[in-house]
């Protein structure tokens, strides 16, 4: 048995090393538990940030000059409730790259570049797919990353949970039959890489989360019961959030932010 285990370990370690054909990290902000993404091509070093937090656009943006990257997009998976995005303080911070934003055409904020399901972004010549998967808003969508078999499912599909479906265009069957349709399709051996966690978990796959997942493993009819008992809080940053994040986080900014960066903070 413990050898099985021990096979069972060593493979799991094998499929999440490395590749020498992308760079791969996954960022962590502490107070609104969220996971940012960099994914960029080994060869000609573009690349591309995923859910940044405008508190820690500067740690995003040091690691990218570190390592010699030219970031060609920052993409939001969609209209966060429960953060400021970095997006527009990335820009300005890497001005000198003409980084470009991106967002569903759905979401209703302001971007260089809008996305619908079955687009591609290219960075270098690595692909990222675009899949619409509302339900925890009108404007989510998922980015497959399928050379590197990950999926970044932003809200949609959580580790073992899923977005909440009681404001912001909130619909349960609409979320369940995205994360069905859009992620569960995928093979199960693809990573799944979410844009929250809050008990310490890293990265799940598609195939232990149609398992295991406590609400989506359900079917729909009890899915939707399931979320709409769930009686959460109202999100403590959304009114801040929000309004900021329909222009790409440049907005109505906290004294703290306004005072730190200035003019970086002006939107043009």
């Amino acid at each position: 048995m413990l050898s099985g285990v021990g096979h069972q370990l060593r493979r799991m370690a094998s499929s999440v090393s490395s590749d020498a054909r992308f760079i791969f990290r996954q960022w962590f902000d502490r107070e609104s538990c969220t996971y940012t993404y960099l994914l960029g091509d080994a060869d000609t070093k573009e690349a591309l940030i995923i859910d940044p937090v405008i508190q820690l656009a500067e740690r995003d943006a040091q690691q990218v000059q570190d390592m010699g990257l030219n970031l060609k997009y920052v993409m939001n998976t969609h209209v966060h409730a429960d953060h400021i995005t970095g997006t527009g303080l990335l820009k300005k911070l890497l001005a000198c790259t003409n980084v470009k934003s991106v967002i569903s055409k759905e979401s209703g904020a302001e971007a260089d570049v809008y996305v619908s399901g079955g687009d591609e972004i290219t960075f270098g010549d690595m692909v990222v797919e675009v899949r619409s998967t509302p339900g925890h808003t009108n404007g989510c969508i998922s980015y497959v990353f399928h050379a590197g078999r990950r999926v970044f499912t932003g809200d949609a599909l959580l580790i073992r949970g899923c977005g909440r479906t009681d404001f912001q265009e909130g619909n349960s069957e609409t979320l369940y039959n995205s994360v069905n349709s859009q992620i569960f399709s995928l093979p199960d051996d693809y990573f799944v890489y979410p844009a929250h966690d809050y008990k310490g978990l890293t990265v799940s796959t598609v195939g232990e989360e149609k398992k295991y997942n406590p609400r989506l493993s359900k079917p729909l009819d009890e899915f939707k019961t399931i979320m709409s008992n769930l009686n959460l809080d109202y999100p403590k940053q959304i009114d801040v959030a929000l309004p900021a994040n329909r222009v790409c986080g440049l907005y109505n900014l906290p004294a703290a932010l306004t005072e730190k960066y200035g003019d970086k903070l002006v939107a043009k």
